[in-house]
């Protein structure tokens, strides 16, 4: 059930896994070397009326330098935008350090290693040694932030850098043509999200991401290659893997994709143009944002280019 739900998570989350997870990455990556260009045609979509489009773009929030995907319709539909809107806006980093500090401790449980069965827990220790993180000072820490924490871990050694991710050139570009930038959710509003989870699957979940560790680089290679390919059926059996769980699939799915088609929908009321960026899971699947919208009469058109 849980098999490989720390890359859904990141992928689902990752713009809150990478505000939590910027200053060790930045810390820890070696500086990137020249990489070809690759040409990359990720899915696009756009959903309009007489005075309004919204465009639907799939992101993939931590990439390897070299892919290029912000052209061709991309960027002409990115132009053509009055405003941009993304998941979530990252707040300053003592901002988010001072909401962590107030979340991620658990001030009532057992220590994080005793949550776990006795023979799983030197894997753990190693788990996070090997990572450069302190065993001893993650054992006050809630289960769901050690696992993203470890998710994000590997990332710098394989080459994907926080700086290559979709978010962080729309933004960059959306500033630099002085396009107003919104959110579909607060950053409490995605640290909520996990923290919500019960204990038993945050536990789960931390047990996947260490007996996992060593494959986050295979697999996350295979999501960012499909999502080049622009092969949203593919890029959804790759990201839903093990996410069957009605529990999980409802928080991280079902509920936000509801949320967000809702927000399209009473958007579709005002004229302009807009371009909103979400992860690419949220644009795949049976539970996508598109299947929401179609329950409220609105059909998002694939762009083809």
């Amino acid at each position: 059930m849980i098999k490989k739900m720390k890359l859904r998570l990141l992928a689902t989350m990752a713009p809150l896994s990478l505000m939590i997870g910027a200053p060790a990455l930045a810390q820890t990556a070696a500086p990137a070397p020249a990489a070809a260009t690759v040409d990359a045609d990720p899915a696009l979509w756009v959903v309009k009326d007489a005075d309004t489009t919204i465009y639907l773009f799939g992101t993939v929030h931590v990439l390897k330098p070299g892919l290029s995907w912000f052209d061709e319709a991309v960027k002409t539909a990115f132009d053509k935008s009055d405003e941009l809107v993304l998941e979530v806006i990252q707040p300053e980093p003592a901002e988010i350090q001072k909401i962590l500090g107030s979340v991620i401790i658990d001030t009532d449980g057992p220590p994080l290693s005793q949550k776990l069965p006795e023979v799983e827990r030197p894997a753990l220790a190693k788990a996070l040694t090997d990572n450069g993180l302190p065993a001893a000072q993650f054992e006050v820490i809630k289960p769901w932030f050690v696992a993203l924490t470890l998710s994000l871990a590997p990332l710098p050694k394989l080459g994907y850098d926080p700086n290559s991710g979709a978010e962080t050139i729309l933004t960059t570009a959306a500033k630099s043509a002085s396009k107003p930038i919104g959110a579909l959710e607060t950053f409490n509003g995605q640290l909520a999200v996990f923290d919500t989870l019960p204990e038993n699957v945050q536990v789960a979940y931390l047990q996947q991401t260490v007996k996992d560790l060593s494959k986050v680089g295979e697999t996350l290679d295979k999501m960012v290659a499909q999502w080049a390919k622009g092969d949203p059926e593919a890029l959804a059996i790759t990201m839903n893997e093990g996410l069957d769980a009605p529990e999980l699939r409802n928080a991280l799915l079902t509920k936000r994709n509801i949320a967000w088609a809702e927000w399209i929908d009473n958007r579709m009321k005002k004229p302009g143009t807009v371009f909103m960026a979400v992860g690419a899971g949220h644009l795949s699947g049976k539970d996508s944002v598109q299947v929401q919208l179609g329950t409220r009469k609105l059909t998002a058109t694939r762009i083809k280019y």
